[in-house]
């Protein structure tokens, strides 16, 4: 069993915790928490979690974990760890990340330059050369001081595990599609039940519900960083690939729906929904936009600005959800107009009665100004922006 930490946003670590609890194989969380969760499993597990988690950002490879508190016995612990077991001669390595919190050991600098020196040096020493080959490709290894504990980790992903392939075209200020799709599973979001996004941008809450309701492994198009290392199996790889690609199913009636006041988000969106549908059938699709496609397991996406949205035809007397991430008055005009925006969406619960209404923003504020106090309040973090997801069980 190999112990590996799976990244994600603060706040989601429960929705990742029950994601790797139901793939299939040979799992075992041991704990969660800070915005990351830490399990065990092995090669085919990996690749199955690189390929079918939803919400986490990233998968990283405990190599080591250990007291210091000096840098000797940083070195020393670091020295120790077989690199020569996952990286291959020929590849360099770079500590692409350091952080150090109620430790003895301090000085973010050092700790990078000391790692990768004990790092390199066992790696030269295994392999009887001079130096590392630092021109080429790098392993990236992290490194984390918590209480005089370290933890080196070694990715495993390359490419954030966000970056699904689909979404060549970005809107403004775009949502991550791993916080699109843990705002689906913190919803309570199911395939039955029909589900809108009114301030739609490219369409990333949109295309991840798309993904779940077809139980597409969101990574089926990428490849990751393990594929190069030692470990690598090509053949697990492909049959990992193959099974995940059997379990995708377009024959569910799905019913998404998108909208916009933007014509060149909707357009994109349009584009993007195309891409992810070829990924799911393992194909490899091209970037730009591209004209419109109807299938009847598509989502469909519309111009129409929030206060023109209306109930999709047939769902007249149906529950459903709205799901959405309304402008962010920080990152794409002045805070009044996003302020203006959340009044204006407290009149959508004439067109949407007694629909669930989740949003995420950054607004702390956001209650006051749509005139009601949410059922459910969480504290997310989309990348780097600290957001707050407001939940109304009905409209």
């Amino acid at each position: 069993m190999i112990t590996v930490i799976a990244l994600c946003g603060l706040g989601v670590e429960k929705v990742v915790s029950n994601e790797i609890r139901k793939l299939s194989g040979n799992y075992r969380v041991l704990e969660s928490g800070f915005g990351r969760v830490r399990f065990e499993t092995d090669i085919p597990g990996i690749y199955r979690a690189l390929m079918a988690l939803r919400c986490a950002d990233r998968l990283l490879l405990e190599m080591g974990l250990f007291p210091a508190a000096d840098f000797d016995a940083l070195f020393e612990g670091v020295k120790a760890i077989p690199w020569e077991a996952w990286i291959p001669a020929g590849m360099g390595i770079r500590v692409a990340k350091v952080r150090s919190n109620r430790s003895k050991l301090q000085g973010i600098t050092t700790i990078q330059a000391m790692t990768h020196k004990a790092a390199a040096d066992r790696l030269c020493e295994k392999y009887r050369q001079a130096r590392l080959d630092e021109t080429g490709f790098q392993a990236e290894l992290r490194v984390y001081v918590e209480k005089d504990q370290v933890s080196v980790l070694l990715d495993l992903s390359g490419e954030p595990l966000f970056k699904r392939g689909y979404r060549t075209e970005g809107g403004a200020a775009p949502l991550r599609e791993t916080t699109a799709a843990s705002l689906l599973l913190l919803a309570n979001w199911r395939r039955k039940f029909p589900l809108y996004d009114p301030f739609c941008g490219s369409g990333t809450i949109a295309i991840e519900a798309a993904l779940y309701a077809w139980d597409a492994a969101p990574g089926l198009g990428r490849r990751f960083t393990l594929s190069d290392l030692i470990p690598a199996d090509a053949k697990t790889e492909a049959a990992v690939r193959e099974e995940l690609l059997g379990k995708v199913n377009f024959e569910r009636t799905i019913r998404i729906y998108g909208s916009d006041s933007d014509v060149r988000s909707v357009s994109i969106a349009k584009s993007n929904i195309q891409r992810a549908y070829e990924l799911a059938q393992g194909k490899s699709p091209g970037a730009g936009i591209r004209p419109e496609i109807r299938l009847p397991w598509l989502p469909e996406f519309r111009t129409v600005p929030m206060k023109a949205a209306r109930l999709p035809e047939g769902l007249t007397g149906e529950r459903g959800f709205i799901i959405t991430n309304p402008p962010y008055g920080k990152r794409l005009g002045e805070v009044a107009e996003a302020e203006t925006i959340y009044r204006e969406m407290s009149d959508m619960g004439k067109q949407f009665p007694l629909w669930k209404l989740a949003v995420i923003t950054d607004h702390p504020g956001f209650e006051s100004h749509f005139g009601r106090k949410a059922d459910s309040c969480r504290e997310l973090t989309n990348g780097a922006l600290d957001s707050y997801f407001y939940e109304y069980t009905a409209l």
